[in-house]
């Protein structure tokens, strides 16, 4: 009798415990199906897929830029034309730009003549007379400054040079007085040939007076450095020099303006 009671109770308590087992699992199996973390952590699961945001273009309202293609002739040759007008545009600005500067120099010098003409100082103008001009011209440039702070005036030279008639047609004090009485009897009667002018002082002294009325202070002051009283003379001669290097070095910035033009221009 006992020995029936204690099998039955093994027997008994091996089923529970199956139950129980069968139980657990159960439980086991439907908390893995239920919480999908725990299954993942033991390996008995795919891992989640991965959400990939893409940014969705946003419209800017500005048209997509058009797709480059070869050029076709027409379009070549329309660029080839606009080059060329071009180039001559560039080309006509260049030449509009050198004679902007040769009417500049040229005005210049214009002015500066006409301030040593009128015995004016240049002022303004010799900082442009330098600019314009005193790189390559510099003793020209200082010469005509020069004459603008001490000015010679043709109507000067020539009245000076009338009154001066009677000393420039005798002769200095070194001449005996025989030499003075040849010289006069000369000036009475000289023959020479038809093509020579004369050469007596007295139409020395005319012929230099006339150059000088004209302008031409070259020729009259060759003139006079022929005539026998020269040598009392020396202040006339030196305005006449001072005159003449003016207007030639006036004459060289003149010439300048222009060359310089016409080089800027081809």
């Amino acid at each position: 009798m006992n020995a029936t009671r204690s099998g039955m109770g093994w027997a008994a308590r091996l089923l529970v415990a199956l139950v129980l087992i069968l139980a657990g699992a159960a439980a086991a199996v439907w908390g893995l199906a239920h919480y999908q973390p725990a299954a993942r952590f033991l390996g008995i699961a795919p891992p989640a897929e991965r959400i990939v945001l893409t940014p969705k273009p946003v419209a800017t309202g500005l048209p997509a830029p058009p797709q480059q293609t070869p050029a076709p002739a027409a379009d070549a040759a329309r660029i080839a034309a606009l080059e060329s007008r071009v180039n001559a545009l560039q080309n006509a600005t260049q030449r509009a730009e050198g004679f902007a500067g040769r009417a500049d120099a040229l005005v210049v010098a214009f002015a500066a003549r006409r301030a040593i003409d009128r015995g004016v100082a240049l002022g303004y103008l010799e900082p442009l007379l330098v600019d314009r001009f005193g790189a390559q011209h510099r003793a020209a440039v200082a010469t005509i400054i020069t004459a603008s702070h001490q000015p010679v005036l043709l109507n000067d030279l020539i009245s000076e040079y009338q009154s001066l008639g009677p000393e420039l047609r005798t002769g200095g004090p070194q001449d005996s007085w025989w030499t003075n009485f040849k010289r006069g009897i000369g000036s009475l009667v000289e023959v020479h040939r038809a093509e020579r002018p004369a050469s007596n002082p007295e139409a020395r002294y005319k012929r230099a007076l006339q150059q000088l009325s004209a302008g031409d202070v070259d020729q009259a002051l060759a003139e006079t450095m022929r005539l026998p009283g020269a040598s009392r003379a020396g202040e006339w001669i030196d305005k006449a020099r001072r005159y003449i290097a003016a207007h030639r070095s006036l004459d060289e910035v003149e010439s300048a303006a222009l060359l310089s033009g016409a080089a800027a221009n081809r």
